[in-house]
């Protein structure tokens, strides 16, 4: 498990970027409902269990530095729990475990949480909330922070509101040893279940039989299972970016797409390969993964400290128009009269986003790579024509001098990958 000391360095970043005489509030996620009285699983609020640690519903946490009473600098607010959630649901944190956890000295019961507020916050400057900012995210339910920030703004009209997301974006993107180490766990453990499926892989099974075994080997090796919802994709398949079905069977002479990752202490591991379902990549379908793989290699090179993600993707871009033209899909005479970059009808994702407690991890866009950063490099070429779709995807982790590659021991080679099939 994570170290409280790493949430409080967190914790100190945040400190050291917001305005003096300032105030912070944090809120965890809802337990959201499925039907009659059924929940899914609880998924914690990512800022707040950067700061703490705390993976448990109804929590909050203020941090207000400049406050007069040194007990009100932390607050962290758990679930009051009794003998019927005891019984019902089972144990929840008691204060000491969650000093224990976070670091914070001040720990009080959820309830405590308005009248707290109603104290500290005529004292403060001005008042960070936390909200969901994220470039794709598509918001339809209401979230206990907004509902918080709806209330404060009634109880304290006067008062100013900022928001927290900018300052948390650029902390989180740059990770600690200790996320590091725990990131490196998941691509372990994601390299177990790859590893598991190979041989399993074979005309006639379906898709949902590769993601059934990968979650059994995922379990068994600690992990929550999977850090998104995977895509295993054969054939045509392979040509939906988003495809989620995985209902189909795998068919003799098809390669199968397959995108996923396991999560490890809330941090998320991202991979994709490609494999031929008959054990053995056809010329075609070779000379594409081939191309592919180049990119790759290629994209992987420029991760570097200083560089700027939109003029990296231009650069990758160079990379894939010449693959394309080998491969006969695109002509120089249509990149030299293109509008619009022709090798997007074949490649038409971003080459990398970042990777942390979001499998598409926070970030400030406006600044360029910094060392501790960790983004994936996943090229791809989807030909619909040829029910052909290959991508390729590892996790690459922004050091001082180069990109370490943090999935380098998984297999990547087709030749490898066949050998391992056949061996």
């Amino acid at each position: 498990m994570l170290d409280y000391l790493l949430f409080k360095k967190n914790r100190g970043k945040l400190k050291n970027s917001i305005n003096p005489g300032a105030i912070c509030v944090f809120e965890s996620n809802d337990q959201m409902p499925t039907n009659a009285d059924g929940l899914m699983p609880f998924r914690q609020n990512n800022d707040l269990f950067y700061l703490t640690g705390v993976d448990q519903e109804e929590t909050s946490l203020i941090i207000y530095p400049d406050a007069k009473n040194e007990d009100y600098r932390e607050i962290l607010f758990i679930k009051k729990t009794n003998e019927t959630i005891r019984v019902w649901e089972g144990h929840k944190l008691t204060k000491k475990e969650a000093q224990k956890k976070s670091g914070i000295k001040t720990v009080l019961w959820h309830d405590e949480l308005l009248s707290i507020l109603n104290k500290l916050i005529p004292d403060c400057s001005c008042i960070y909330l936390s909200s969901n900012e994220h470039p794709r995210a598509n918001i339809i339910v209401e979230s206990r922070n907004a509902r918080l920030k709806n209330k404060l703004k009634c109880l304290f009209p006067k008062n100013t509101f900022k928001q927290a997301a900018p300052i948390m974006h650029q902390i989180r993107s740059i990770k600690e040893i200790e996320e590091i180490q725990t990131i490196q766990k998941a691509c372990d453990i994601t390299k177990s279940g790859f590893n598991r499926i190979l041989k399993f892989i074979k005309p006639g099974i379906f898709e949902y039989n590769i993601q059934a075994e990968l979650i059994h080997d995922f379990i068994n090796h600690s992990s929550k299972g999977f850090a998104y919802e995977p895509i295993l994709a054969s054939g045509k398949n392979a040509c939906i970016l988003h495809y989620t079905d995985n209902n189909q069977v795998l068919k003799k002479g098809d390669v199968i797409l397959m995108d996923f990752g396991a999560e490890y202490n809330n941090y998320a591991s991202d991979l994709t390969r490609c494999v031929p379902v008959s054990g053995k990549f056809t010329t075609r379908q070779k000379k594409v993964y081939k191309s592919v793989l180049r990119v790759m290699k290629g994209a992987k090179k420029m991760l570097q400290p200083g560089v700027f993600l939109n003029d990296y993707e231009k650069n990758v871009g160079k990379l894939m128009e010449k693959e394309l033209v080998d491969l006969g899909l695109i002509s120089i005479e249509e990149i030299k009269r293109q509008s619009a970059p022709a090798y997007k009808k074949y490649f038409m994702h971003g080459t990398s986003h970042h990777l942390g407690l979001d499998v598409h991890d926070v970030s400030d866009a406006s600044l360029p790579l910094s060392e501790g950063m960790v983004l994936t490099c996943e090229p791809g070429i989807y030909i619909p024509e040829e029910n052909l779709g290959i991508r390729l995807e590892n996790d690459i982790l922004i050091s001082k001098n180069k990109a370490v590659d943090l999935m380098s021991e998984i297999l990547i080679e087709p030749e490898e990958i066949e050998n391992e099939i056949n061996g």
